[in-house]
């Protein structure tokens, strides 16, 4: 039977459902990626295993919108969350689109640590970018407008704001 959660427990798993909520929006095309910025506080820290570590709430904003750029077609369906203190982890899918009318997936897992006030402080994205590049390359997969590249040489530190210990 599993253990009854704590009020921070069931705080950071609402908090974090209304930011799965706010990403289906803006895959609906109803909002802006930088939108899940308000799930963030302003000392956060994101790091993607394409673009590194983004610390800052303008820079975590920022990334959002420009790291999507071209993606529109993809989506990330959850599979899966669960909480411990003022962790969350989840594990989602990425679904890329094929010129050959099939669907590439990916399974990816997220790290949050919870802040309180409906934020989070931190998130790690982890994915194998070797199977994604194959799977891309399968696909024959191509932005149908713009697109991003993440930076040559991203920042690979994944500590928490302040140094914390993960």
């Amino acid at each position: 039977m599993p253990e009854k959660l704590t009020a921070q427990e069931t705080e950071a798993l609402e908090t974090y459902r209304a930011y799965v909520a706010q990403r289906e929006k803006i895959q609906a095309g109803e909002a802006g990626w930088d939108t899940l910025g308000e799930y963030f506080t302003d000392d956060a820290v994101f790091i993607d295993p394409a673009w590194g570590r983004v610390e800052g709430i303008d820079a975590v904003r920022e990334f959002l919108e420009e790291s999507m750029v071209g993606l529109d077609d993809w989506s990330f369906p959850e599979r899966w969350t669960m909480v411990d203190g003022d962790r969350v982890v989840t594990m989602f899918e990425q679904l890329i689109p094929g010129a050959d009318g099939e669907t590439y997936q990916q399974a990816g897992i997220s790290v949050l640590y919870y802040a309180g006030d409906g934020k989070f402080s931190y998130e790690m994205d982890l994915m194998n970018m070797g199977h994604i590049n194959q799977d891309l390359k399968a696909a024959q997969w191509a932005p149908k407008g713009d697109f991003n590249m993440p930076p040559r040489v991203p920042t690979r530190s994944y500590a928490r704001p302040g140094g914390e210990a993960l």
